[in-house]
């Protein structure tokens, strides 16, 4: 009988022992939010942003960019080849720039990156976009041999810088409400903070 209270008791206290160890150990199991667990496999498309108007315009210019590229890489032979190369560079630039853009902001992909400014970049892009569309398009016009693909490829640059221009319009707008919103928050915040310190006079004898 005594032999087995003594078991008995090393048993509990065993128990107890591992429980207290088990409570201090390092290698707790730790509980992560779904979300986080999941990574890219909670990703959806925003179908609102698609159908809005600057989704809309941003698969209009990845498909004009790569119709502009497809026609340009047809061209077996030119004489001089300056601008051919040229408006080859802007034209996949523009749609590898624009694609990941698209891919971005339909997936929300964004929002997970709140250090970068999205709407700067994305009136950055459009804007440059814009600009060497339309000197790329001129000088292709300008040097090309009047064959068919020169010329469809002129159009689809000149109906790009269209599309991009009609963008970067939109998105001047959108960065100017998002900048006024900030400056607004920024506003409030700043009288909030002042009001919690005149409503302190304790904080006011410490500065002074």
């Amino acid at each position: 009988m005594r032999g087995g209270e003594e078991l008995d008791g090393f048993e509990g206290e065993a128990s107890s022992t591992s429980m207290i160890s088990g409570a201090s150990s390092p290698y707790q199991p730790t509980t992560e939010p779904v979300s986080q667990r999941r990574g890219l496999a909670g990703l959806r498309c925003d179908p609102d942003y698609l159908r809005g108007a600057l989704g809309c315009l941003k698969v209009a210019q990845v498909i004009l960019a790569l119709i502009a590229f497809i026609c340009i890489e047809t061209i077996m032979e030119c004489s001089p080849c300056e601008g051919l190369y040229f408006f080859e560079f802007v034209s996949c630039s523009a749609f590898v720039v624009t694609g990941v853009l698209l891919i971005l902001f339909s997936l929300n992909l964004h929002m997970r990156i709140p250090q970068i400014n999205w709407n700067l970049t994305d009136l950055v892009n459009t804007g440059l976009s814009t600009f060497f569309f339309f000197i790329a398009s001129i000088v292709l016009a300008a040097l090309n041999h009047k064959t068919g693909a020169e010329i469809a490829a002129v159009i689809f640059g000149f109906l790009a810088t269209a599309v991009y221009a009609v963008n970067t319009f939109l998105a001047v707008q959108k960065w100017r409400v998002s900048v006024h919103q900030q400056s607004a928050s920024d506003y409030i915040r700043a009288r909030t903070e002042s009001r919690d310190v005149d409503g302190r006079p304790e904080i006011q004898r410490l500065d002074t």
